[in-house]
């Protein structure tokens, strides 16, 4: 063998040693951080709007009451439960199940 493929041969096995030797002592992969869990469901959170006694703007308010719904739910006051909404057809039944976690109907004396 020519001392320059001497030459060549040992610095490649030198470059590949060093090159072994660099990866060995990098970081091990770090685990990912845990998600931290979100609620499981944000209508547990919010406060509950009085059927009996919440002003227009305050049933507005309420994901899926509009204007006309809020005026039909305020003229047919007072609700024993909020169930009414959908026996008195205050509400169309696929409106009543949005609304239904956000609203209650205290009894008024």
């Amino acid at each position: 063998m020519t001392p320059k493929r001497s030459l060549i041969r040992m610095a490649s096995i030198l470059s590949t040693a060093l090159i072994a030797a660099t990866l060995s002592f990098g970081q091990a992969p770090q685990p990912k951080p845990a998600k931290e869990k979100a609620p499981a469901t944000t209508s547990a959170k919010h406060e509950l709007v009085d059927l009996n006694k919440a002003t227009k703007e305050e049933l507005v308010a309420v994901p899926g009451i509009g204007d006309a719904y809020a005026d039909k739910i305020i003229a047919g006051r007072p609700y024993k439960s909020k169930s009414e909404l959908k026996s008195k057809k205050i509400v169309p039944a696929d409106t009543y199940n949005k609304i239904a976690s956000h609203v209650i109907a205290k009894h008024t004396k």
